[in-house]
């Protein structure tokens, strides 16, 4: 009989990392296991996520009733979900949750597309202690999306902790794509959430060096911001530099606008240090068109950016190396096309969303068996 396994998680939108990748596991088709869904509602837009409102209380009680109902409807013994990163209010959220859920099945399933919950312990107050273990203890299975990432299911008790790397459709193809030629500027793209964590200061500190001296370069970055405050205070230093004609807030891009923007690029940048980094799709998502990138040695974005091979690595928060390795591709159109199609070749080879469903398949499968 195949495995029968309950999803509760988000779907776009929000267009989150995670919210994409439960998307991607759900168009599987039959095969090893049956998967039955349960939608996570609690954000229609990044601007929501993590954050307290009343009506999301609504929204968790509704869910739980949800998880209750289809477990009996559809008798999936076992429950896949996604916890949340170190965050106090999704971390109480969770706990309620699973507390309230997975006496109900024979098995969990955690997939931890977001790192570093299995430290948050300490940092509650000691009256939820007890619920944290009785809501995350040993799993059947934890994957995490890269080994570089904290192995919050061993630290967990997890009974298997594994390694499944996330992947993306491949659309190259499906837009134009372009280079800079002589004497125009080296386009450099930054994609994701406009805030200090990401790397966005660190990356308009190392563009000055760059635009300083004397390299024709454009910056792209393509996101939103996440506060006003900090809105002001990158608009204020680019001011200051006088290199506002020269960088460009493009917001929030979907579909082929989005990938024709990776595509249309010279080398994509993603210094991030963002607290629950795990992976990085957007990585992907500039390699899949054969480009460069330049990003921080950070959670498991080494395990897609090889060092000197498809781009570079360097220091968090350290402005000056990425201005150096920013310079180097930047004078150099051949390294940047020899490590664009080394990129390229990577995520055809180990990114692709066929992999990845094979790869979740046959390890829900595994966690699904009688042992």
């Amino acid at each position: 009989m195949v495995p029968r396994i309950l999803v509760v998680g988000q779907t776009p939108p929000p267009y989150g990392g995670q919210a994409i990748m439960i998307q991607a596991l759900l168009g599987a088709q039959p095969g090893q296991v049956r998967l039955f869904h349960v939608r996570l509602r609690y954000s229609d837009d990044m601007d929501s996520v993590g954050k307290f409102a009343w009506r999301k209380v609504i929204i968790l009680f509704r869910t739980i009733l949800q998880v209750w109902y289809a477990r009996v409807r559809y008798r999936t013994p076992v429950l896949y979900y996604p916890p949340s990163g170190p965050n106090m209010v999704p971390v109480l959220r969770d706990i309620l949750f699973l507390c309230s859920v997975r006496p109900w099945f024979r098995r969990t399933v955690f997939h931890f597309h977001a790192g570093g919950v299995s430290g948050f312990r300490q940092r509650l107050p000691a009256v939820f202690r007890p619920f944290f273990d009785l809501a995350y203890r040993r799993p059947a299975l934890a994957i995490r999306t890269a080994p570089q990432n904290p192995d919050d299911g061993a630290l967990l008790g997890a009974i298997k902790s594994i390694v499944v790397p996330n992947g993306i459709p491949d659309m190259r193809g499906t837009v134009p794509e372009t280079t800079s030629r002589q004497g125009e500027p080296v386009v450099i793209l930054f994609t994701g959430v406009l805030i200090p964590s990401k790397g966005v200061r660190v990356l308009l500190e190392a563009f000055a060096q760059v635009a300083g001296r004397g390299v024709q370069v454009r910056l792209e970055l393509m996101g939103r911001w996440g506060d006003e405050a900090f809105r002001l205070q990158c608009i204020r230093f680019l001011e200051e530099k006088g290199l506002s004609d020269r960088v460009n807030f493009l917001g929030v891009k979907q579909d082929k606008e989005k990938f024709s923007r990776f595509a249309g690029c010279d080398i994509f940048c993603f210094p991030s240090h963002f607290e629950a980094e795990s992976f990085g799709l957007v990585l992907l998502e500039a390699m899949q068109f054969a480009k460069p990138v330049v990003a921080t040695a950070w959670r498991g974005i080494p395990s897609v950016v090889r060092d000197g091979v498809n781009g570079f690595l360097v220091p968090v928060g350290d402005p000056d190396a990425l201005a150096s390795r920013l310079l180097e591709l930047a004078g150099d159109p051949s390294l940047r096309e020899r490590m664009g199609e080394e990129g390229r070749r990577i995520f055809a080879s180990e990114f692709t969303l066929e992999r990845f469903r094979e790869n979740m398949a046959a390890a829900l499968a595994e966690a699904a068996r009688p042992h």
